[in-house]
């Protein structure tokens, strides 16, 4: 065999392969086989090559992935009813347990769940589960008999007493049996003057029907016996003319349509749209419309229904549900995962309802924070923690403030932060939150105000380690360079004393004639770089003392050092 397109393929004899002539054959596994002709006419080829050419599997595959895709949607409609269960079972039992004072308002819920289970039911069958010429009845009979009737309790009831034939339900449970399960006419039953109501129920007897109405607890109850009497093959099309006459015969004038028998009427017309819009005025919350069509949606039965706005329903429906969800204290998390699910409009409603929520604690802030940064959402990221700056800036939280502002990437936050820790250090002499400051990296470049700060403890640290060169450069750099605040020169100057006094020469005559420079030009008043007068330098005794004090220092470390470079020269 010959292997084409990576796949092996299967070698086949040929037809008659002394003469060569088979053109093709089916193979197998149902596929094409076909031998490669000689590349000369006159040569002939004892073993030809084979070539598989096979079937359109597309069609195939579509057919199948069809088949696969429609199973788990059944299996995830399925699983969503057994949540509306589960919360039904759970209500029911606060109610019986814990809480009977509150009885109508469990009672309430529990029917509101029950009535979301019974249409998504339907709507699983008709919309999801039953092909058009499927067993459409079947599940009708499933459904009915999930939902309304009470056979198998009955049946315990009748049967487990001492003569079930005399039981006051007896005749009830074969009529209910027959209409909810489509019993047969059992033999008990032969002898009995009520066989011939049961006979005209089996015939498709109308009349015989709502005769025994108080069995059946409604109209689709009615609805589903009478088509399995009277019409077992109903085609889907039909659904809804039966579907309309039973309700009007069962309610017989007496009473108007309630909203669950519009819903169950629009399935049964196979309109998804009007179930859609008559559950979203019914139900009180967006989770049940929402999660139903977007299963409907994955189905493909609402792509042709875009909203005049631009967004289709599924995704309409998901963005008012999370919404909903944004508006609970805890249950912002989950609004999150619905709006990314939605394409169109989802990212622009996140970003606005992320703005609203109250972050009243840092931690809650942190989550917030990991949602939006999650997402590269980076103008909420720097309202976020510009918030928590402005917040820890009031609780004198220095540390916290700067770390907040350096995330937010806030130059001009940063700089009024950096400004609080100088004015801080003015006021105790040392640093707060050193480690922040000492490992603030390539985030010191944000500001030249948090430039300076980082460079300012920097020095200390030289000083501290007795790097006294290297700390005499930086604290001249800081100065020359005019990162540093002009209210800050005098603090610099007086730090430069402990070094213009050291036993060695630390600062060189062209250092301490810049140092000098510095001096004067902060005491002869004039504005620098369009600083205004009042962060001049103030001239009060505690300052003048210190202007002739580090006069005095520069002018010895100015003779020490021209002596010592001239004696460095000479030699």
């Amino acid at each position: 065999g010959k292997e084409l397109d990576g796949e092996p393929t299967v070698t086949v004899r040929a037809v008659n392969s002394r003469k060569n002539q088979m053109c093709f054959d089916w193979g197998p596994g149902r596929l094409l086989v076909s031998n490669e002709p000689p590349s000369n006419k006159k040569e002939m080829c004892s073993c030809p090559f084979i070539y598989i050419i096979r079937k359109d599997v597309d069609r195939i595959d579509e057919r199948l992935t069809g088949k696969i895709q429609k199973s788990q949607l059944v299996r995830v409609s399925k699983n969503y009813r057994s949540v509306i269960r589960a919360c039904m079972e759970e209500c029911t039992s606060v109610f019986a347990a814990k809480d009977p004072a509150n009885g109508r308002q469990f009672s309430s819920q529990v029917s509101i769940l029950s009535a979301m289970e019974l249409i998504w039911n339907l709507c699983e069958i008709l919309f999801i589960e039953v092909a058009p010429a499927g067993p459409l009845l079947l599940h009708l009979l499933d459904w009915v008999r999930l939902h309304v009737c009470e056979v198998d309790s009955l049946s315990a009831d009748v049967l487990g007493s001492e003569n079930p034939s005399k039981h006051d339900s007896f005749w009830n449970l074969g009529v209910d049996g027959m209409t909810s399960h489509g019993w047969s006419l059992p033999y008990t039953f032969a002898t009995s003057p009520h066989l011939e109501s049961l006979l005209k129920i089996m015939l498709g007897d109308e009349a015989a029907l709502l005769e025994q109405k108080e069995l059946l607890s409604n109209w689709y109850h009615f609805l589903v016996t009478r088509l399995l009497y009277s019409n077992p093959t109903v085609k889907p099309i039909d659904l809804h003319y039966y579907a309309q006459s039973s309700l009007d015969l069962f309610l017989g004038g007496e009473s108007s349509p309630e909203p669950l028998d519009n819903i169950l009427l629009a399935a049964f017309e196979f309109d998804i749209h009007q179930v859609i819009k008559e559950c979203s005025i019914a139900l009180s919350n967006w989770w049940f419309v929402a999660h139903l069509t977007d299963l409907l949606d994955h189905c493909k039965l609402l792509q042709s229904h875009n909203l005049y706005f631009g967004s289709n329903m599924r995704e309409f429906l998901l963005l008012e549900y999370a919404s909903g969800l944004f508006a609970h204290p805890s249950l912002w998390q989950l609004g999150v995962d619905y709006f990314d699910y939605c394409p169109e409009l989802g990212r622009v409603s996140l970003e606005l309802h992320i703005e609203r929520i109250p972050l009243n604690t840092e931690q809650k802030a942190l989550k917030v924070l990991r949602v939006c940064e999650q997402r590269q959402m980076t103008e909420q990221v720097r309202s976020i923690c510009k918030i928590l700056a402005m917040k820890a800036v009031r609780n004198n939280r220095l540390g916290s403030a700067l770390s907040w502002s350096i995330r937010a990437k806030d130059a001009a936050f940063a700089t009024l932060v950096s400004d609080r820790f100088l004015r801080d250090y003015c006021e105790r002499g040392c640093f707060s939150d050193l480690d922040l400051i000492d490992n603030l990296g390539p985030a010191m470049m944000l500001s030249d105000r948090l430039t300076f700060l980082g460079k300012y403890r920097e020095f200390h640290r030289m000083y501290g380690e007795k790097r006294f060169a290297d700390a005499a450069s930086l604290l001249l750099s800081l100065m020359t360079s005019r990162i540093a605040p002009r209210s800050f020169w005098m603090t610099l100057l007086t730090d430069a004393l402990p070094l213009l006094e050291q036993k060695q020469v630390i600062f060189s005559a062209e250092q301490t004639y810049e140092l000098m420079r510095c001096l004067e030009d902060l005491t002869s008043r004039r504005p620098v770089h369009g600083e205004s007068d009042t962060e001049q330098l103030q001239d009060d005794d505690i300052e003048t003392t210190k202007v002739e004090m580090l006069r005095l220092s520069l002018a010895r470390n100015l003779a020490r050092a021209i002596i010592r470079e001239g004696s460095l020269e000479g030699s």
